[in-house]
């Protein structure tokens, strides 16, 4: 009963949060008004700026913030055990990743749907424009080579998994041009598109499984990893261009959908395991492990850079103020998208820390005999049988009996397993098995429950990678206006490049020389970068908040934070004696770079925010106008009107 107790008391404190100080942030703080013009209504143009009723703009923003993250980083943080992971989500969601997430929405509503980059430039100082875009194109780069691999690794593993995550792109693009047309009956083929997505997963999982093989080919070159990664990379370049409401809101809105069906199986799945015996969170995990893997780095700071999504992550001021601002219809419906939408990605990293922990453990007392979850897609290495149920320590003394639960979670995190020899098809196959388990003490056959757990990873990660190379090409328009270089300004000129570095990324070999390695390589310095652009962000929602005299405590102390603790943990990275990137130049040259690169420019943008506090406070910057006008003032040659 302890693992219900624990679901159902993170669920109420959110919604709790939610009502209190979530409205405490809108009302009170930043002073939502309707009456107020918001970005899509001034500069509708009917691709990026589009004024969207807010369940269309909360399903977008949702499942473009959420992607791997809230998976794969609290399946990695349960090495140090369950207790530091929940704890980390919870309180982070409430107090410091809605926060982040909230403001950064608002201070670009109230900025012409500016990025936060942009408008560092006006808050700060000049120069802080720069190192901001620099660090976003930097992270997002990063994001581009991981995700792809991420949806190419479970397309690989997986392939029950590939028919329904491409067959919602079609239903997306028909629920787009209805909705443009006039139709109002925007729930109806929501329903119907998702009622299609899972008989496909039927489909893949039963009968039509795709899987690439190849013959004859250099399969360091080609392979599957390579050749998803590359499709990805092509559909992304073609999303990102196309109109906000031709596929990005009726896809993230159908997605958004499948999640909300998706949790509700695994909460209810969760609860009957609970009810009846099968998932024991306490009989399964350690609740802090005393004896983490040797070469596993400290849990202070790396708690807090390895679950990200699930509590804060960087990237989302970059939805938040890349996207979001320019679809939402009025500011009341921020609160919903921005606050609301992180409470909900928390609540999904709860459920993944339980799946990852008491549903893995199930798999030690999974009897019916049925091929899944535990399908072999993604083995374990090492099997239930293989740990010894009694062992002795060194001094002789006999060690109880592990239960069958904590028997199989050890199989897959335990036993001396080695810190680098958890990859990414484990850390996904843990919540995919785990949440799988779940699945099936609601009757459902394992192979079903997991395309359907795999089906809703990959669509996800697949929201993320083409929403980051919308935000990518922002980001490369706005560094060409900035050093006013036209070419740069080009949308698709912006894309294509967007893309092409993040294939480079994706495509860099292995030690093996496997090409399509690159994201996976470069998994340690997103952690790091991504929240070091959390604490950047918050530094530019509290310059908002300090220029109009408003109270700023609830944002400098997570500010303070999440600059000290990445900082702290991206220098252990790059200069530990054993481990540290920069001792091991010749063998991580990409990462110890953008490393220091990463650390100087954040220590640069600390130095430009404490030049400018003392003069900031009560003067307000200039308006985005200005800014506005000056760029025509460039496109017209230097003449005004």
């Amino acid at each position: 009963m302890t693992t219900l107790l624990i679901a159902f008391a993170s669920f109420v404190g959110f919604i709790i949060a939610y009502r209190t100080y979530g409205a405490w942030l809108g009302n009170k703080i930043f002073e939502l008004d309707d009456s107020r013009p918001v970005p899509s209504q001034e500069f509708e143009d009917n691709i990026d700026f589009v004024p969207t009723q807010c369940s269309i703009v909360f399903g977008h923003h949702f499942t473009s913030i959420a992607g791997t993250g809230p998976i794969v980083g609290p399946a990695i943080a349960v090495f140090w055990g369950w207790l530091p992971a929940l704890l980390w989500v919870v309180f982070g969601s409430i107090f410091v990743g809605a926060v982040h997430d909230f403001g950064s929405l608002v201070v670009s509503l109230r900025n012409e749907g500016q990025s936060v980059g942009q408008i560092a430039g006006r808050m700060i100082s000049p120069r802080a424009k720069m190192l901001f875009l620099i660090t976003l194109f930097f992270s997002l780069t990063v994001v581009l080579g991981i995700f792809g691999l991420v949806i190419a690794t479970i397309f690989k593993h997986y392939p029950e998994s590939v028919l329904p995550v491409w067959i919602s792109l079609p239903f997306a693009v028909m629920i787009g041009i209805m909705v443009k047309r006039g139709s109002r009956r925007l729930l109806t083929m929501s329903l119907v598109s998702l009622a299609m997505i899972y008989f496909c997963v039927y489909l893949g999982a039963y009968h039509f499984p795709i899987q690439l093989q190849f013959e004859n080919v250099d399969a360091n070159w080609i392979n599957p990893l390579t050749v998803w990664t590359a499709i990805l990379l092509i559909y992304c370049a073609i999303a990102s261009v196309l109109p906000v409401w031709l596929l990005l809101q009726p896809r993230d809105y159908v997605n958004s959908h499948q999640l909300m069906l998706a949790l509700t199986l695994l909460v209810v799945g969760l609860v009957v395991s609970c009810l009846t015996g099968a998932a024991d969170l306490l009989a399964s995990t350690p609740a802090i492990v005393s004896a983490p893997p040797a070469d596993a780095p400290p849990v202070m700071p790396f708690l807090f850079i390895t679950i990200a999504c699930g509590a804060i992550s960087g990237f989302h001021c970059l939805v938040s103020s890349g996207t979001s601002s320019k679809q939402l219809a009025k500011e009341s419906d921020a609160i919903a998208v921005g606050y609301g939408s992180m409470l909900l990605e928390g609540a999904l990293a709860v459920v993944v820390i339980l799946a990852c922990c008491a549903g893995v453990g199930m798999s030690g007392i999974t009897t019916d005999g049925d091929a899944g979850p535990l399908t072999g897609a993604i083995a374990t290495t090492a099997s239930v049988s293989t740990i010894s149920a009694v062992s002795a320590d060194v001094t002789g003394t006999s060690i109880p009996q592990l239960s069958p639960q904590r028997q199989a979670w050890e199989a897959r995190y335990g036993s001396g397993k080695k810190w680098k020899e958890f990859k990414l098809p484990q850390l996904v196959g843990a919540f995919i098995d785990g949440g799988g388990n779940f699945l099936k003490q609601i009757g459902i056959p394992g192979k079903m429950a997991v395309g359907i757990i795999a089906v809703l990873v990959a669509s996800f990660a697949a929201t993320t990678l083409d929403s980051a190379t919308r935000l990518q090409r922002y980001v490369i328009q706005e560094i060409g206006t900035s050093i006013r270089f036209p070419p740069l300004t080009n949308r698709y000129v912006a894309t294509l490049i967007a893309v092409v570095l993040g294939g480079l990324i994706a495509m860099q070999p292995n030690s093996d020389g496997l090409r399509g390695a690159g994201g996976i390589m470069l998994w340690p310095l997103f952690g790091a970068t991504n929240q070091l652009l959390a604490g950047l962000a918050f530094m530019v929602i509290l310059f908002y908040l300090w220029r109009r005299s408003k109270p700023v405590w609830f944002v400098a102390i997570p500010m303070a934070f999440m600059v000290v603790m990445p900082a702290l943990a991206l220098g252990w990275q790059l200069f530990h004696p054993e481990h540290g990137w920069v001792s091991n130049f010749s063998s991580k040259p990409l990462l110890a770079i953008i490393g220091l690169i990463t650390l100087g420019i954040e220590g640069w943008m600390v130095t430009e925010g404490v030049l400018a506090w003392s003069k900031a406070k009560g003067v307000l910057e200039a308006p985005a106008s200005s800014e506005r006008l000056e760029r025509a003032v460039q496109r017209e040659g230097g003449r005004s009107c």
